[in-house]
């Protein structure tokens, strides 16, 4: 194996250290990765595009600056973008034909710091058609597979971003969680993957689905990884009122001082009993237990814990997100931008309604009508306004439950990857992929995934959820199991 052969399938350590020391350059790795990326891409359909002459420039520059002695984060390090967040010049087009030929005019503020940091973007990821989904089957450019067996789904919506890291088609990706849009793939491809405490990360220039709720955040093989890119995208932006003027610490080297300081001794890891009831795949239960226990042996303490209102997460979640995308999607008139019909019309509201049916696929349209529906005269209150009085009895769960425990583990999802067609002619199914993470979006709280094991010969995500804003605690725990298991960082089609 080639020196780039055996650096594409490198943990995030690795590569830093190899570019660190110049044993390979960052042109030399950002082609390699975009060579095995074009390659893989006619079977996975990872990337709606690639941004090549960008990659390569950003590389040459990160490879003089590697020269001038700058060191660390994610300099020189390719990196994939989730197809909803703007990169200047190129197509940003949220996997939809409603958007299929715009053109991004500036930056979003997380692409304007991964520029600044020196990552060469490869390309933009494929996903479920604007975040909503969870299997990548709404995508307008065609479904995205699972690296590890093709008849199957790599989650959503990021599926796009969460299949290019476990295929080693980039060591890095950002993609975004509305409800579980970074942690449910990154559980079904077998990587590691962060939605940060809103607010940690500026929404400017990403696509909205639902504003309170949506989050960007990293995805890549390994925690610490995922630390280095959520270091480099952090902090307040006077762009989005909604980002928090909070310090952003070094998540690396927390991460890297919490093995070293050996805390995961008397940290204390909650059990909710919702998180293990009906509904949760036997095999993925075990996997689970397993993988608590080799925390617990290396000296944490668990226990178990209620979060009673859980049970309500799923309705209260598509109500809001429901409504918020009801309200950011009355953008696309087909006037001002975004797909227009070319059909004859005779009046405006004619041109509205074929250009949305025609811009938006069936599941967009679905959840377009209930939010309108929820927030509509004489059922506001019914719904949105009782949907959000249950957030906030959400939040308090978590209070009450941190009171008792450091962080909460359990499933990221109830089952492992399913086949394509499973779940998509049954929405409460397919909605109930994401029972687990969605809560944690109603609270704003951080959460991770990370693999642990297999069942059915696909990989088992472990969510951590912590209190709000403590992602270091996540990123920490995460690094000190997978200091532990090694085996569960590899990665597929290998």
């Amino acid at each position: 194996m080639s020196l780039n052969a055996q650096l594409l399938h490198a943990s995030y350590k690795e590569l830093r250290t190899a570019l660190d020391e110049k044993e390979v350059s960052s042109i030399e790795l950002t082609q390699a990765f975009l060579e095995r990326s074009k390659k893989l891409n006619t079977d996975l359909n990872a990337y709606i595009s690639f941004t090549d002459d960008l990659a390569l420039e950003q590389a040459r520059e990160a490879d003089k600056r590697i020269a001038q002695g700058e060191k660390g984060g994610i300099l020189g390090m390719p990196i994939a973008v989730k197809d909803l967040i703007l990169v200047k010049d190129y197509k940003c087009t949220a996997a939809s034909k409603m958007l299929e030929s715009f053109t991004a005019p500036y930056d979003a503020s997380v692409v304007t710091r991964l520029k600044q940091a020196g990552a060469p973007i490869l390309g933009k990821t494929n996903l479920d058609e604007f975040a909503m989904g969870s299997s990548n089957e709404n995508s307008y450019f065609g479904a995205t597979k699972n690296p590890w067996d093709t008849a199957y789904v790599p989650g959503g919506s990021s599926g796009g971003s969460g299949a290019a890291v476990a295929a080693r088609m980039a060591p890095l990706s950002l993609g975004t969680d509305t409800g579980g849009s970074i942690r449910q793939p990154a559980a079904l491809c077998g990587i590691t993957g962060i939605k940060p405490t809103y607010g940690r990360v500026s929404r400017y220039g990403v696509v909205a689905f639902a504003s309170s709720l949506d989050q960007v955040g990293p995805m890549c093989a390994d925690a610490l990884g995922s630390a280095a890119v959520l270091e480099s995208i952090s902090g307040h932006d006077v762009h989005d009122a909604t980002s928090v003027s909070a310090k952003v610490p070094s998540f690396v080297a927390l991460a890297e001082k919490f093995v070293v300081e050996n805390k995961i001794k008397g940290l204390r890891i909650g059990l909710p009993k919702e998180f293990f009831s009906e509904g949760l795949d036997p095999a993925v239960d075990k996997v689970i237990k397993e993988a608590v226990s080799v925390f617990k042996g290396a000296g944490a303490t668990v226990v178990d814990i209620e979060l009673p209102h859980t049970k309500y997460s799923l309705a209260t979640y598509y109500i809001i997100c429901s409504s918020e995308c009801s309200s950011n999607l009355a953008r696309y008139d087909g006037i001002h931008y975004g797909h227009r019909t070319s059909k004859k019309t005779t009046n405006l509201e004619e041109l509205y309604s074929l250009s949305r049916r025609e811009g938006f696929g069936e599941e967009v349209r679905l959840r377009v009508l209930l939010g309108t529906f929820a927030l509509s005269s004489g059922y506001y209150d019914a719904y949105y306004r009782k949907a959000s009085q249950m957030r906030t009895l959400l939040r308090d769960d978590f209070k009450k439950a941190f009171e008792k425990c450091d962080l909460i583990a359990g499933p990221t999802s109830p089952t492992t990857a399913f086949k394509f067609g499973e779940k998509s002619g049954n929405p409460i199914q397919m909605y109930l992929s994401d029972v687990y993470t969605l809560s944690t979006n109603l609270a704003g709280l951080p959460g991770l995934s990370m693999n642990v094991g297999y069942a059915n010969k696909l990989p088992v995500g472990l969510q951590l959820l912590g209190p709000w804003w403590r992602d270091d605690l996540l990123l920490g725990a995460a690094h000190a199991y997978q200091t532990l298991q090694p085996e569960t960082l590899k990665g597929a089609m290998l």
